[in-house]
């Protein structure tokens, strides 16, 4: 099985493990009335279901993006575009400035 397959299919196992905690918690904690809500209705079960469904994409993409930007290698530094100078060259350039108006004072 490829890395990246392998990666992706881990990644999905790990937002649906932490999905179902959430959930897990949700319910523990009673929050909003979530519990009451779910428990007393006899499609209940279907409300948890979405909750775990919908919560298990949302924290797989999460947990699948955080892990393939972690992956990035920061030892080289910007590529591509015109180098620029480490250092500004150190010389004085006049410049004419024609006075218009009387200074304020």
């Amino acid at each position: 099985m490829p890395k990246l397959v392998r990666l992706y299919i881990v990644c999905v196992l790990t937002g649906f493990g932490i999905s179902a905690l959430f959930l897990g918690f949700l319910l523990w904690q009673d929050v909003m009335g979530l519990r009451g809500l779910i428990f007393g209705s006899d499609q209940g079960f279907v409300a948890a279901l979405m909750l775990f469904v919908f919560n298990g994409s949302l924290f797989a993409g999460v947990q699948f993006a955080v892990t393939v930007m972690a992956m990035a290698d920061d030892d080289q530094g910007p590529r591509g575009g015109r180098k620029m100078p480490t250092r500004l060259p150190q010389r004085l350039v006049p410049v004419r400035i024609e006075q218009t108006a009387a200074p304020r004072r």
